[in-house]
């Protein structure tokens, strides 16, 4: 473990001194050659880090994170959600076309793990949370879509963090929860997460009830696309990104990120910011050639 984390440590000074020399060389070949260099071995460096939490494959074009701790419920950990951040930065700076995010074991994930919180001050649970914040934060804002593949019960920060995903499928054996309210601490973020996909009464429902829902009901609420029977998951789940994956990663990248800059905004901002955003997807060479193609009845 230790020469993994030095040849990783290497790797990473390395990408950076190389991109730091770039920016300094005046001569722009060189320049140019040296920021390629950077950009490959960045990417590369990331995909070195050794994971205890998590598992992270990259070998098609769909990849897949892993929750990989069963004996602990996958609690969210810092260490796990410090972990998971790190891969999804890795998958986003890759070129894969969608990520499918599951977790092994009775759980999908029974959200903060306690041991991060029991004795802690104030300033250290702001941490804490401000690191979860991150990870939900760089789920959405990844270029490639993101879809959750919920096999088990997922509860508080569990669930939010299957909110938060762009796409989420579920088997008809899994269960939903933010628990907080049976218990002392309310689940005030992962209600972020989950009144941003259900309805206000429902959300608060879940929040001020505790009580778990079954996928059924999720995906009648909207909490997740749909439920499947749990033997199609895999298929069902792979088919879902596969779709949603297709066609120019350029123009999804955009669209997927232009709908959460102005899913929250009044309507006549959202409109001012979509059609920009219509107009800059418009003006691109990708699609004036698919209206040439149209207009010219031939293939793109």
């Amino acid at each position: 473990m230790i020469v993994e984390i030095y040849d990783f440590s290497v790797t990473v000074l390395a990408a950076h001194a190389t991109l730091h020399l770039a920016k300094a060389v005046t001569h722009s070949r060189s320049a140019a050659i040296l920021q390629a260099a950077a950009r490959s071995a960045l990417p590369l460096a990331r995909n070195l880090m050794p994971y205890a939490h998590i598992l992270l494959d990259q070998q098609t074009p769909i990849a897949t994170l892993t929750l990989n701790r069963p004996d602990k419920r996958n609690a969210l950990s810092a260490d796990m959600m410090r972990e998971i951040t790190h891969a999804l930065r890795a998958v986003g700076d890759s070129d894969a076309r969608g990520l499918i995010l599951a977790a092994n074991g009775p759980v999908f994930s029974a959200g903060h793990s306690f041991a991060d919180m029991a004795g802690q001050d104030l300033d250290h649970l702001r941490a804490l949370f401000d690191l979860c914040t991150t990870m939900m934060n760089t789920v959405q804002s990844l270029p490639q879509p993101v879809i959750a593949k919920v096999h088990a019960l997922a509860t508080a920060a569990g669930c939010q963090l299957v909110a938060t995903c762009d796409l989420a499928l579920a088997a008809d054996t899994a269960g939903f929860a933010i628990p907080g309210g049976k218990a002392s601490l309310f689940c005030h973020t992962p209600l972020v997460a989950v009144a941003r996909n259900i309805g206000r009464k429902r959300a608060m429902e879940m929040a001020l009830t505790g009580d778990a829902i079954d996928a059924a009901t999720a995906a009648d609420w909207g909490l997740i696309n749909r439920a499947v029977p749990a033997a199609q998951l895999d298929a069902a789940t792979l088919d879902l990104i596969s779709r949603a994956s297709r066609g120019c990663a350029v123009s999804k990248a955009m669209g997927k990120q232009g709908y959460y800059q102005q899913i929250e905004l009044p309507q006549p901002e959202a409109y001012a910011v979509s059609g920009e955003r219509m107009s800059q997807g418009a003006a691109r060479e990708a699609a004036q050639e698919s209206f040439s193609a149209f207009l010219n009845k031939r293939k793109a």
